[in-house]
């Protein structure tokens, strides 16, 4: 009796370690296998704010549609090239096989992208035409037609005259510099328009960009206008616009998105906004990153399978990677809002 007891015990601690020992291995294929699955990893300016939270969807999207990828978005808490940075920089460091990035200062981030790329990591870009570390950068439409777009609206709400103003998240950020510069260029073709103290920066901080927004009105009590970059901009403006009374005497036209907008549109603290949909910009980057990592061709004309990247332009890019230009530009207002709830 005693030796069978024994016996069974042995068995049984044997039997513990070999089932601990599958547990290991298991654990240890699987983590092999979910290193084998190409991972993207999407890095946006800021996590957070109602602009990258919309382009979370879009990458949750694809994500969830292409199993074959692993897909996630991150990014810092505020707008910090530097935290962006040390984000990249530790993807890097893990060996993602694709980095779909928005950057806050392309010039930035320019040595960890080459180092990627040095690396075999495919890098898309998004926002910045200029960066040279990139396989491809997919702007939504041309920047310099949205910046003007922008101004005309902001131009016949003034009655093509007065002073205005130009806010950027920063002025680092590329599209956000395309779109103020494309807009004073538009702006001199009306010789009663004056742009005064352009390119006040925001950080994409609703709060930050009500208090300039109140100095600049001190500044300049005779203001007609504001033609605004980041997505938060129109919300903080809108606000001082309408705490000093001036809703209906001082023109607001910028990048925003309709759902946070729709008080201030509604109230018409808010003349127009514009933009584009951050969910199918996040599934375009994601879609265009797959099929590098596929070794597939980027040509002129094609279809990412995305609303407003049905037939994307595809030329070299003043940085040297490909350039991608889609057709989703979006102006909206009061009376049109409402068919973008986003």
């Amino acid at each position: 009796m005693k030796l069978t007891s024994s016996f069974s015990k042995t068995t049984a601690s044997r039997s513990f370690k070999v089932g601990l020992l599958s547990v290991a291995l298991a654990a240890a294929f699987g983590t092999v296998v979910a290193q084998d699955k190409p991972v993207i990893a999407t890095v946006v300016k800021i996590s957070g704010i109602p602009w990258f939270d919309r382009m979370e969807v879009g990458v949750k999207e694809f994500a969830s549609t292409t199993p074959t990828v692993s897909a996630s978005q991150s990014g810092p808490a505020t707008a910090d090239a530097a935290q962006q940075l040390k984000i990249i920089d530790d993807l890097v460091a893990k060996k993602v096989s694709a980095l779909a990035v928005v950057p806050m200062d392309p010039a930035v981030i320019e040595g960890v992208l080459k180092r990627a790329m040095d690396r075999g990591i495919v890098v898309v870009t998004h926002e910045a035409d200029n960066q040279k570390n990139t396989n491809a950068n997919i702007e939504a439409f041309d920047n310099a037609a949205y910046g003007t777009a922008l101004n005309e609206r902001l131009a016949a709400c003034m009655g093509k005259a007065g002073k205005w103003t130009s806010f950027v998240g920063s002025l680092g950020s590329r599209t956000h510099l395309q779109w103020v510069d494309a807009g004073a260029a538009n702006a001199k073709k009306y010789a009663g328009m004056t742009l005064v103290d352009a390119k006040n920066e925001s950080f994409d901080d609703a709060n930050k960009t009500y208090e300039k927004a109140k100095e600049v009105l001190r500044k300049h009590p005779d203001l007609k206008g504001f033609q605004s970059s980041a997505g938060n901009d129109v919300i903080g403006i809108g606000r001082a616009i309408e705490e000093a009374g001036l809703v209906g005497k001082v023109c607001l036209v910028g990048t925003g998105l309709p759902t946070p907008s729709a008080k201030l549109l509604e109230s018409g603290a808010i003349t127009a906004i514009g933009f584009w949909d951050p969910k199918d910009a996040g599934l375009a980057m994601n879609k265009a990153a797959k099929m590098l990592l596929e070794k597939k061709p980027l040509t002129d004309g094609i279809n990412l399978g995305v609303k407003g990247y049905e037939k994307v332009s595809v030329t070299k890019g003043p940085g040297g990677g490909l350039l991608l230009v889609g057709n989703a530009m979006v102006i909206a207002d009061k009376a049109t809002y409402k068919n973008f709830l986003f």
